[in-house]
């Protein structure tokens, strides 16, 4: 089985996405590559907070992030969302959907959806998802001890905890609809919400 491994980049992007719209849904793709039989997840790019659904935002968001990964000679290796219910942690329909069409370009894509019950502890938060056969469209949890996911840095959730409280960089931090709004910012990227000692 495919394993992946998920760097604080990504991680940071991930947790301040979910932390910037707790209100709403959220949802993004992860870009990454594989190299003996590890998926490298290794940035996130955030699509959406308004349009969840597959709306042509979507599709535009998608074929962005695609080519923004081929730039960096990267491409889409998963998909990750959060509900704007704590207690929901059921990977929705149009998450099957997107993480099911990153799989057509990707065999080895999870999905991840935030757990937003314990996302502030300190804990990774993030309950893994995969495709149930190499031909479905079709998504379930990942066992419990399957362990289908690392980080590579264990302590970057308790640090992500501590950037949003006390530093709140996820205000500096824009999607794809923020950039519909506002062009300035810089979606693809973020570099300005993201620490410069992550390596960025």
């Amino acid at each position: 089985m495919v394993k992946s491994t998920l760097s604080s980049k990504a991680y940071l992007k991930i947790f301040f996405h979910a932390a910037k719209h707790p209100h709403t849904p959220v949802n993004g793709v992860l870009l990454g590559s594989l190299s003996s039989n590890v998926v490298s997840i290794v940035d996130a790019v955030p699509l959406l907070h308004h349009w969840t659904s597959l709306s042509p935002m979507m599709e535009i968001g998608l074929d962005l992030a695609t080519q923004h990964a081929a730039s960096l000679g990267l491409q889409l290796v998963g998909y990750y969302q959060a509900s704007e219910r704590l207690d929901d942690t059921a990977l929705a329909p149009v998450g099957e959907r997107v993480a099911s069409k990153i799989k057509e370009g990707f065999a080895d894509a999870i999905a991840f959806v935030i757990d937003g019950e314990t996302i502030g502890s300190g804990a990774p938060a993030l309950l893994p998802y995969e495709s149930t056969s190499p031909t479905s469209s079709s998504w379930r949890p990942s066992p419990p001890d399957s362990a289908p996911y690392s980080l590579d840095d264990p302590t970057i959730p308790t640090r992500a905890v501590s950037l949003v409280r006390d530093s709140r960089l996820h205000e500096k931090f824009g999607d794809f609809d923020d950039h519909l709004e506002d062009v300035t910012i810089d979606w693809l990227r973020n570099l300005d919400s993201v620490p410069a000692d992550l390596g960025v």
